[in-house]
């Protein structure tokens, strides 16, 4: 079972998300540092002030995350690429974008303007903290400087961390882009970005598993058992992402030749517009028991409605509602033409927010496509490939 998120805010109008494990690293964060980083660079100071500087450590520290996130979302609303939400989360942040960059430049800024927030975030602090110190040395601001520098530090590691050129992280989605811009090929380049990431997922978790040995074995000093648990950790999590990435780009490559008229309904049943709600349960969903049905007037396409647009009218006045007036009105996006690919009907369907679409040629209805009869296709699609390697 997946684990819950609250919303907490806004920014750029993006809703800002808190995931449930974003508390584990949250105390982390703070038991780390106030057991640890602050007791050795500023000693003599009591318990509850070092947990305290510890949660506001931790704080600053995903303010820098949410900002190296909203630099990646400032640059991909300049591209009209929708948002949806930022998450924070174990491993950091997520900006959750609509759909794909429209050509490699989108791609590599966007990518690239993450990791240059936060360079740009611990050059700043680390300016500052110097700064203050050389202006105010012994003024009792210490722990001023030493939160200053930490957060320099740690923002500047994070920067160099993302710009390693394993997909999914940023230095990826930029070999990406470079990769998109060579061979012209956007499912290609993610399959083989992908590659880079997995091995660099591997390359972590050896890493990690090799510091826990040495620190286990007495080999190297008992700390770095944590790092590298943290790497096996970090490791696993690229090398999951980038494999379902590459699987991904992998099944997008064998559907851009799979055409909407393969898998589309090619018997239509309509609905005309006055007829009763009623009548529309009765005699059609009822009957034929579809989601929802196109509702047409002499060869007119007027809009579509579903299951769900009857269950929101109380059933009392189905029999005195009109289909015309719970039926949500058609648009231009609502028809494709039947030599789409699927992956593009796919991409129609989540900018448009319909379930279904209609298949037009010649200015006549020739089919109906629908996310159901899709992931049926890719399911029959997924066995076929398995039945293959084996």
């Amino acid at each position: 079972m997946s684990l819950p998120n609250w919303r907490i805010g806004r920014a750029l109008g993006i809703p800002i998300h808190v995931h449930a494990s974003w508390f584990a690293v949250f105390f982390f964060v703070t038991w780390s540092v106030a057991t640890g980083y602050l007791p050795e660079t500023l000693p003599g100071l009591s318990a509850p002030r070092y947990w305290g500087m510890g949660g506001i450590t931790a704080l600053l520290l995903f303010l820098s995350v949410l900002l190296h996130e909203l630099g990646h979302s400032y640059v991909a609303l300049r591209y009209q690429i929708p948002i949806s939400r930022i998450t924070l989360f174990i491993f950091g942040g997520m900006a959750h974008m609509g759909k794909e960059p429209p050509s490699p430049r989108a791609e590599f800024l966007i990518a690239i303007a993450g990791p240059l927030v936060s360079l740009i975030l611990g050059a700043g602090c680390l300016g500052g903290a110097m700064a203050v110190e050389s202006l105010f040395a012994g003024s009792g601001i210490q722990g001023l400087v030493v939160l200053g520098s930490l957060l320099g530090m740690v923002n500047v590691q994070l920067g160099l961390f993302n710009l390693i050129p394993g997909f999914p992280l940023d230095g990826g989605r930029v070999l990406r882009a470079g990769l998109w811009a060579w061979n012209k090929d956007f499912n290609r380049a993610t399959s083989q970005a992908a590659l880079v990431g997995i091995g660099f997922g591997v390359a972590l978790g050896l890493i990690g598993a090799v510091l826990m040995v040495g620190a286990w074995s007495g080999a190297l000093g008992d700390s770095l058992a944590t790092n590298g648990g943290w790497l096996i950790f970090l490791g696993a999590f690229i090398f999951s992402a980038a494999l379902k990435s590459r699987r991904q780009a992998a099944l997008q490559t064998s559907l851009a030749s799979v055409t909407v008229r393969q898998v589309m309904v090619h018997r239509v049943v309509t609905l005309l517009p006055d007829m009763s709600v009623q009548d529309a349960v009765d005699q059609y969903f009822v009957t034929h028991g579809f989601g929802g049905f196109p509702v047409c007037e002499e060869g007119q396409v007027l809009g579509v409605v579903t299951v769900r647009d009857v269950q929101a009218l109380p059933t009392a006045l189905w029999p005195w509602r009109r289909v015309r007036e719970v039926m949500r009105p058609a648009s231009p996006a609502f028809c494709i033409p039947p030599d789409w690919s699927v992956m593009q009907a796919m991409e129609r369907m989540v900018q448009s927010g319909w379930d279904r679409l209609l298949v037009m040629e010649n200015e006549e209805i020739v089919g109906l496509v629908t996310r159901s009869a899709v992931a049926h296709f890719l399911q029959l699609h997924r066995a076929s490939n398995v039945r293959r390697e084996r």
